[in-house]
């Protein structure tokens, strides 16, 4: 019991700072979304953001949570005399790494730009794929800073400390609010470019007080240089999923560069979509699973497998009962939340609708995304980054056609509603792998936890449905002010509905969260 107590408590430290970052980032949005909708400049933007974000996958908080904070529990369990000198050896070489993608990516930012939004060499508007390269080259020292960042996030991670990691992020968000308020005016998208390189930039420095109290001095590398290729080991596989996995990112990129079927705005409304998804997401999923992570570890290094199995279970019911409220809500009240954060400036009803149907699709796959990435640190925290990446192959598998197949009836929505698919096709092949792995995990549980979440999630979307119909669509003239009270409103006793008949159905996970908050 007191293991999952403090999961949680690490959860609610993890996702309270993510909370507040992400609600910069709904500024953050707002204010590119006011200064360039969903024209040629935000698109140019949305994809040279995109680039190096993908080989943060990689090199950053990927790379932390597959390989890093498995290996370093395992020496700070065992060997901790050998720890700080491990950290030291990969601190030099993840530097050198970084410094060769870089100057890589700069020199190639013409061939990457082609290579992920192909359709903008042809479009209407001529200005977008040249400001897309030139943004890119700006662009990519990120990578070596996030890198970075995502090496000093796995060995805090290793030690239990969550706060200095997950401040970072916040100081990111602070800086491109500023850098978009203060500069957009007279250097358009180049200004949002300097605040994410000041943010990355703060990024790493906020985390290194942090190390340094824990103990952390630089040594030359020594024989910790076999650990870090027992690391690099691990990297191998989670980089073979990560790209894999970017072949998604890659599809619907491509495909939604391509006007004539997915009409104008396509790649932005495909970035404000998935910025109100990722909310939840991190808040819930990525925050849960960054918590267990460290946890797993030491159950699997100490030789308890049954406390994992536990601990797991416990995970899964816990994120059931956080995130099906909140994915229903997503489906619901796609057109109001979109609307309401985003429609001013050059964001207009057109930007509103081609970004909520998005949205929408992308609502029906939020619980499996959250599984997801419970089930993959499972993996992680026993060594094991290959059949993470199995399952995913064959999800992009089904992913490729079916986002071919989709996009012609549905438009952006065909991609997002094809992602969610493929997620949840990825849950479940993850979930079969792992209890053949560890032995049955209890079906009992999980099986009244999808009973009781889901049933009380229909009630909360029909509860909020009636609400958008007679409170929400009326007052769609109404100032931003208003229309965001009563959406407010509408949230609150969506929320207020949903967890009061989970606590008539005696839903344990909820009073035991009640007592451990008293």
């Amino acid at each position: 019991m007191s293991t999952h107590r403090g999961v949680a408590r690490s959860a609610g430290v993890i996702g309270s700072l993510t909370a507040v970052s992400r609600v910069l980032g709904f500024v953050r949005d707002m204010v590119i979304a006011a200064a360039f909708g969903t024209g040629y400049a935000a698109e140019a933007f949305v994809v040279s953001f995109k680039i190096p974000n993908l080989l943060r996958d990689l090199v950053g908080e990927g790379a932390a949570n597959a390989a890093l904070v498995p290996v370093l529990t395992e020496y700070r369990q065992k060997r901790p005399a050998e720890y700080w000198g491990l950290v030291s050896t990969l601190l030099g070489v993840s530097a050198g790494v970084l410094l060769v993608l870089t100057a890589a990516g700069v020199l190639l930012a013409p061939q990457l730009v082609s290579l992920i939004a192909p359709g903008f060499t042809s479009s209407a508007e001529p200005e977008k794929y040249p400001l897309a390269v030139e943004l890119t080259r700006w662009m990519f020292p990120y990578v070596f800073l996030i890198g970075l960042s995502a090496w000093a996030m796995g060995t805090l991670h290793s030690l239990g400390r969550f706060t200095a990691s997950a401040l970072g992020p916040i100081l990111l968000n602070v800086c491109m609010i500023i850098a978009g308020f203060a500069l957009e005016p007279t250097y358009g998208p180049y200004a949002l470019v300097g605040g994410v390189l000041i943010g990355g930039a703060l990024q790493l420095i906020c985390q290194l007080p942090a190390l340094w109290k824990a103990g952390f001095r630089y040594t030359p590398p020594g024989r910790s240089l076999e650990a870090a290729a027992r690391v690099g080991k691990l990297l191998v596989p989670r980089a073979l999923g990560s790209a894999i996995y970017q072949v998604n990112v890659f599809v619907d990129s491509i495909l939604a560069s391509f006007e004539h079927w997915v009409g104008l705005g396509g790649q932005s409304a495909l970035y404000y979509s998935n910025r109100l998804f990722q909310l939840p997401l991190a808040l819930f999923g990525l925050s849960l699973a960054q918590a267990l992570l460290p946890t797993f570890s030491a159950q699997i290094v100490q030789g308890r497998p049954d406390e994992m199995k536990k601990t797991l279970v416990f995970a899964l019911r816990l994120v059931a009962m956080l995130v099906v409220p909140a994915a229903a809500g997503l489906i619901v009240l796609a057109g109001p939340i979109v609307r309401t954060i985003f429609e001013r400036g050059e964001f207009d009803a057109y930007s509103t609708d081609i970004t909520s149907r998005a949205l929408f699709c992308y609502g029906w796959g939020l619980v499996s995304c959250c599984v997801v990435k419970i089930l993959v640190n499972a993996f992680y925290a026993m060594q094991d980054t290959r059949t993470p990446v199995r399952t995913m192959a064959l999800c992009v598998a089904l992913h490729v056609p079916l986002s071919l197949l989709l996009m012609r009836p549905l438009g952006i929505g065909g991609l997002t509603l094809s992602s969610s698919l493929s997620a949840t096709l990825n849950a479940v092949l993850l979930y079969g792998a792992l209890a053949r792995r560890i032995g049955p995990l209890d079906t009992a549980a999980l099986r009244d936890a999808a009973l009781k979440t889901l049933g009380c999630g229909a009630l909360m979307a029909v509860t909020v449905l009636l609400a958008d119909r007679h409170v929400l669509t009326p007052l769609e003239e109404a100032s931003v002010t208003v229309r965001a009270t009563a959406l407010a409103a509408v949230i609150v006793a969506g929320g207020a509905v949903y967890f009061g008949a989970l606590a008539a159905a005696g839903y344990p996970e909820l009073s035991r969260l009640r007592r451990w908050r008293g």
